[in-house]
């Protein structure tokens, strides 16, 4: 049953054993502080943020949250393969955080930086690993570090100016978008709720901008809220692995060596970290 094979192949990847999940000392708790619940027409979203990365962006969107700026608003550009992003397109909505912000696409690695290196020579940076357990990049020639762009990724949204960004922001529901790493100022991750986010209506293939014309049209942000205001009784425990956990380790061994008896050719011990998030699990 070659199909069969294939498919326990895959579920290997991406699914922990039970035995592997009872393992407590292998996942963290996200601090509450960092964590955005987003409820859209398609579903519950959960958001992490990162200020280690990008504080004036994450500052920016915790303030226009607890202002209530995104609640009614839509994904007006979804491009299939690509971003969903979110705001107002019309401009009108009234707010005092529009200031336009200053780049943040990489940061000055600390002497305490919990970069975990994991890939040398990686096709878009010179090193890529993992940071606090997002999936990130650094230059050590230049001591910089950045987050990548992966499915799930949050950025803010701008002009050519690399300092334009103000309140929009989209998430990455695509694969092939790393050439927008240190392009774009990412601040935070989906960790609950990709699935409502690849439902989300598109724009037609033949509209090159991804604009969705007709609101009527578009999927919406019912509201958005911080964690800390969403009542107790209706938060997810959401946990997320340790990155430098057993279970990560012996995922990334195994996906260098390919050594399931499937695959014949085994490749070249490379890995695309975009490929190898950090797994989620509900909390029991």
């Amino acid at each position: 049953m070659p199909n069969l094979v294939l498919i326990i192949v895959f579920l290997g990847v991406f699914i922990s054993s039970p035995l592997q999940a009872q393992d407590s000392d292998q996942w963290r708790t996200p601090s509450l502080d960092d964590l955005v619940y987003m409820q859209t027409t398609e579903g519950l979203v959960i958001i992490e943020l990162a200020p280690f990365m990008a504080p004036n962006h994450v500052a920016r969107f915790k303030h226009l949250v607890s202002e209530g700026f995104y609640d009614g608003l839509d994904f007006y550009r979804v491009i299939d393969g690509f971003v969903a992003q979110a705001g107002d397109m019309s401009g009108e909505k009234l707010t005092k955080y529009k200031q336009p912000l200053n780049a943040e696409f990489t940061r000055k690695a600390p002497a305490n930086s919990h970069f975990q290196l994991e890939q040398d020579k990686d096709f878009m940076a010179p090193q890529t690993g993992y940071l606090h357990g997002f999936a990130a990049g650094r230059d050590p020639s230049k001591n910089e570090e950045w987050l990548l762009h992966c499915p799930g990724t949050v950025a803010m949204a701008r002009s050519n100016d690399k300092d334009s960004a103000t309140t929009d922001f989209y998430v990455v529901i695509g694969q092939a978008t790393r050439h927008l790493d240190r392009n774009m100022s990412a601040f935070a991750k989906v960790i609950y709720g990709m699935p409502a986010l690849q439902s989300v209506s598109r724009a037609s293939v033949n509209t090159p901008s991804g604009v969705i014309e007709k609101p009527q049209q578009r999927s919406k942000i019912n509201w958005i809220k911080l964690a800390e205001d969403v009542p107790a009784k209706d938060r997810i425990a959401v946990q997320l692995q340790h990155q430098d956990s057993s279970q990560v380790k012996q995922r990334l061994d195994s996906a260098r060596k390919l050594d399931n008896a499937f695959f014949h050719y085994k490749g070249n011990g490379n890995l695309d970290m975009c490929y190898y998030q950090l797994k989620s699990r509900l909390a029991d």
